[in-house]
């Protein structure tokens, strides 16, 4: 398939390209810079919340290089192109770090190949799948030829389960995706709340369902039982500037944040 056919849907706004636009990125369309206007109107901090969220991303990432020492994530939802992306930050740490992307939005699928890049020791792969389908990630060629699963693998999930509105489905995909990883490998996710700032985080999420794009914010208390039988590591599920913040992450009104983040690791079989 090339991507003269691929139907990108410009009309219809896209949670992808609007979240591109609110970064000040240029791989979006009218409908989509209409829905940010629209969202923003009653969510004015949104932009501000969406770069926490990458910055928190990045520190994440960077800390299981660097610190519990993972060399293999697959990144799932891993949406446009942004600046750092992930096998940036860990290969920038660790050269032979190994990464599946995986994603089935149309525009991402167009712009893969901006993900595609790697060190010369490690490796950089994209897979077209749905998060909604654990089974065809964990079935894919590609994902059992980049990672080994013997050995720990990251599993980052960031900022995509607001879009899965029921909790007991959400939960079914993170279990499905942990079974078959190796002890030792760890689940990263961040989410929205609007624990922090109530009136304009449901505003903005009405907006976002109103657009046709289903959106739920959940509590801390609904967000910590997606780490149930996992160790959760210091500091647990915190709003994501709380993550071992650093100097940018400090600076951020929790007001202003509306995403909490948490990583736990998987232990030993019993």
């Amino acid at each position: 398939m090339t991507d003269r056919d691929i139907d990108l849907k410009t009309e219809i706004p896209h949670s992808a390209r609007i979240y591109d636009y609110l970064l000040g990125g240029t791989e979006n369309f009218p409908a989509d810079r209409a829905a940010a206007a629209n969202i923003v109107e009653g969510w004015a901090n949104l932009p501000t919340s969406m770069r926490a969220n990458r910055n928190f991303m990045a520190r994440m990432s960077r800390r299981l290089a660097a610190v519990h020492g993972i060399r293999q994530f697959l990144d799932v939802g891993s949406g446009l192109p942004t600046a750092p992306n992930l096998h940036e930050v860990v290969q920038g740490v660790a050269p032979e770090s190994r990464i599946v992307y995986v994603d089935n939005d149309p525009i991402v699928l167009v712009h893969a190949r901006g993900l595609l890049t790697s060190t010369d020791d490690g490796r950089t792969a994209y897979l077209d799948a749905d998060f909604r389908d654990p089974d065809s990630i964990l079935g894919s060629g590609l994902v059992r030829d980049v990672l080994d699963l013997d050995e720990p693998v990251a599993l980052s999930l960031i900022a995509i389960l607001h879009f899965i509105v029921d909790d007991a489905e959400a939960r079914r995909l993170i279990d499905r995706l942990m079974a078959p990883l190796a002890p030792g490998s760890v689940l990263a996710l961040s989410t929205t709340t609007a624990d922090s700032a109530p009136e304009e985080v449901t505003a903005g999420v009405a907006a976002y369902n109103a657009h046709g794009i289903p959106t739920v914010a959940r509590t801390r208390a609904e967000v910590e039982p997606f780490f149930d039988g996992l160790e959760l590591l210091d500091p647990g599920v915190v709003l994501v500037n709380h993550w071992h913040p650093d100097e940018a992450a400090s600076k951020v009104a929790d007001a202003h944040v509306h995403m909490y983040g948490g990583v736990a690791r998987k232990g030993p079989l019993n």
